[in-house]
């Protein structure tokens, strides 16, 4: 299972919104190279980068940030927001992206999923956005009435076989993880996905690992690396079932006690 640092741009920055929320914004680094090279240094196998303006305007507003990272950084990049259209995306992995993510246009343009999906096959990854067990489209601003197991059931009869599945409610909240939620979701793929939403301790990983879901195939952390929770290092470790799950403030907590 891989740790996948989540980078996401907004007017030129990098930050992290609260459940999805545009109007309760942190921004964490001015330049998003600098977020991702920090990750890089502390051993990122892959980076998650979104694009939060074309998110919700429909077209990518940030790929000279994502090509200015792809050429810096010996990192492979994920990258999604606001590619609705095909040369969206053929602009994306132009600008050094080893994949894309799909996201309203996945559920309501099914000419153009099954015409990317042909395009790039296995560099093409949707993603299933849920609040209150419903999917959410256009930058998480709206809510649909679509079941989330509905709709990935729906993304893999078309081919759809690598997915993002993200919790709103937790998004940004360093709250914990629901182990019962990713059981279920990881029931109904077939192919492998990701899981975002609530990471804020070592513990959250390990909680995860723990399920031993072969299709769960990484995890993205956001809000809980940026406030030096831990590192890219120690959660990578405690994926690989090497590290250990005891935070660094758990660790100064037990410390002072036994001083």
């Amino acid at each position: 299972m891989i740790l996948y640092p989540a980078i996401d741009i907004r007017s030129g920055k990098a930050v992290r919104l609260a459940q999805g929320r545009f109007d309760d914004e942190t921004v964490y680094d001015e330049d998003p190279l600098n977020a991702a090279s920090t990750w890089a240094e502390q051993g990122a196998r892959y980076l998650h980068v979104v694009d939060l303006d074309g998110a919700r305007t429909g077209r990518p507003a940030n790929l000279e940030h994502l090509r200015r990272i792809t050429s810096e950084l010996n990192v492979p990049v994920q990258f999604g927001g606001g590619l609705r259209s095909l040369p969206s995306v053929r602009d994306a992995l132009r600008a050094g992206a080893d994949r894309v993510i799909l996201g309203t246009a996945a559920y309501t343009d099914v000419d153009f999923l099954d015409e990317v999906i042909e395009a790039y096959g296995t560099h093409v990854v949707v993603s299933v956005d849920v609040r209150g067990g419903n999917v959410a489209a256009a930058g998480w601003t709206e809510t649909t009435q679509m079941p989330a197991g509905d709709v990935i059931r729906r993304l893999q009869a078309r081919g759809v076989r690598q997915l993002v599945y993200s919790s709103i409610e937790r998004d940004g909240m360093l709250s914990g993880v629901d182990g019962e939620e990713v059981m279920r979701i990881a029931e109904t793929v077939r192919g492998r996905f990701l899981y975002s939403g609530g990471v804020g301790t070592l513990e959250d990983l390990q909680t995860l690992a723990a399920l031993r879901q072969v299709n769960l195939a990484g995890v993205i952390v956001g809000k809980a690396l940026y406030e030096g929770r831990f590192t890219v290092e120690e959660g990578q470790a405690v994926l690989d079932g090497t590290g250990d799950d005891e935070s660094p403030e758990r660790a100064d907590a037990s410390s002072a006690a036994s001083t």
